[in-house]
């Protein structure tokens, strides 16, 4: 590891200190930056050097590329980790970063530009045969078009507007007798709204679940697949609570899937972590977007496979090989994380302030990566999470058992916090027995108002 000595960690909060425990564990020396409002975290007081690089507003701190390559420079950093959030999907930073002579630990900035447009991103899984949501081919030109395209994808399908954004220009159509008018009313509000009438047309997926798998790949063509994550239970598009394996797929499925990940990465040259998304629905995948960077969820996978994926992102960048192959990647059991929100658990607004009393829970089983502690003031700036509690288990039904246990335990006081509504999603019916999409949390959070 003689290439990095010296890592700058571009972020704050439980992911710096993430990165500083792997950096530490591999006597790699770690500089923290911090804004005005971070003087006091606990990133800050562990990390070898520290480094103010301005004021509480994130444009003007951890947005601030040229304040952190400054620090990165001054301290004579060897590479710098820019956790997830912020700045680690910039290309343009990234590129900035390996300019001024230094490494950057992450996907090359070319892979996050490419993959970070959603229709560069689907065009090269499509190229690279990811299975994505059947759709016209082109725009509709008229309701004999509309019609044939339809019975061609099958019902339900969705109309949108090409020029479309923000939720408008869009209908369902769930048969064949609503399509003359659906059509219609979709041409009408397009054009209307975005001086556009041009539409298109995909398959609509009514109960879909949110799969994703991890990747890892070197820079000599190495690749594996650590498995897949189950991100379905949402809010607002917000994952509330992830678990690792899935457990509603077939091990064909999930083999299968891992094959065709693998033959993608590959064939796009990934390098470093990354994790391509899925909707899951009837037994079928369809490509959703990928994620160019290490995700908040990481730590599930970590506790079944028994990989530190920081560590891992930390070798591939100095230059390193995998040191494994697909064969030696093997789960053992099973883990759920939840986010531990500083929010009211009921209408989510957040609730910073002072944690008068922290308490994380422990026992066998059980991580809690977080950087809070009793006193610890969270800013009203950034975002609400406290704690992530990740709890493993030899299966799913003692990991929800274990789970229970270990949110009964977990106290913070001073700020409201989303832990009973973790509480109530545990003891819920449909989440032991699996009976939910993404759409279930939105359903499930209005039948309790």
């Amino acid at each position: 590891m003689s290439q990095i000595k010296k890592v700058l960690i571009a972020n704050r909060g439980e992911i710096a200190l993430r990165i500083i425990r792997a950096c530490r564990d591999m006597g790699i020396r770690t500089v923290a930056i911090y804004s005005t409002a971070d003087r006091d975290a606990m990133h800050v007081q562990l990390a070898d050097e520290s480094v103010c690089i301005g004021p509480a507003a994130v444009r003007d701190s951890y947005l601030n590329e040229s304040a952190i390559l400054t620090a990165a420079l001054l301290t004579n950093s060897d590479a710098i980790h820019p956790g997830y959030g912020f700045l680690s999907e910039r290309a343009d930073f990234a590129r900035k970063v390996e300019q001024h002579k230094m490494i950057w630990i992450g996907p090359s900035p070319d892979m996050i530009e490419k993959m970070g447009d959603k229709v560069n991103a689907k065009r090269t899984a499509i190229e690279c045969g990811l299975p994505v949501v059947p759709g016209s081919d082109g725009a509709i030109t008229s309701l004999e078009h509309a019609i044939e395209c339809a019975d061609k994808i099958g019902y339900p399908v969705m109309l949108k507007a090409a020029a479309g954004g923000g939720g408008r220009g869009m209908r369902a159509v769930m048969s064949q007798n609503d399509m003359a008018e659906a059509y219609q009313l979709t041409r009408n509000e397009a054009a209307s709204a975005f001086g556009d009438d041009t539409l298109y047309m995909e398959k609509l997926l009514t109960h879909p679940r949110h799969i994703e798998f991890q990747v890892l790949g070197d820079q000599h063509g190495n690749v594996v697949i650590f498995g897949e994550r189950d991100c379905s239970l949402q809010r607002r598009n917000q994952k509330v609570m992830e678990e690792c394996p899935a457990a509603i797929l077939t091990q064909k499925q999930r083999d299968d899937m891992i094959e065709v990940c693998k033959a993608a990465a590959k064939k796009m040259g990934y390098t470093n972590a990354g994790t391509f998304e899925f909707m899951f629905e009837d037994g079928k995948f369809y490509f959703l977007e990928m994620n160019t960077r290490l995700q908040v969820e990481h730590p599930v996978t970590e506790m079944v496979y028994g990989v530190d994926l920081v560590r891992e992102q930390i070798r591939i960048a100095a230059g390193e090989k995998l040191g494994y192959n697909q064969s030696n990647v093997i789960p053992n059991g099973h883990a759920i994380e939840f986010r531990i929100n500083a929010e009211d658990p009921e209408t989510f607004v957040p609730n910073p302030g002072k944690i008068t009393l922290y308490a994380p829970a422990g026992g066998m089983g059980v991580r809690v990566d977080s950087a809070a502690y009793t006193g610890y003031t969270i800013p009203a700036t950034y975002d609400s999470m406290i704690a992530k509690l990740i709890v493993h288990a030899p299966n799913r039904p003692a990991c929800i058992m274990r789970a229970t246990r270990a949110l009964d335990e977990f106290v913070i006081e001073g700020v409201k916090t989303t832990i009973p509504l973790q509480q109530k999603l545990l003891a819920n019916k449909d989440v032991k027995q699996l009976n939910f999409d993404n759409k279930w949390l939105e359903k499930f959070l209005k039948k309790d108002e």
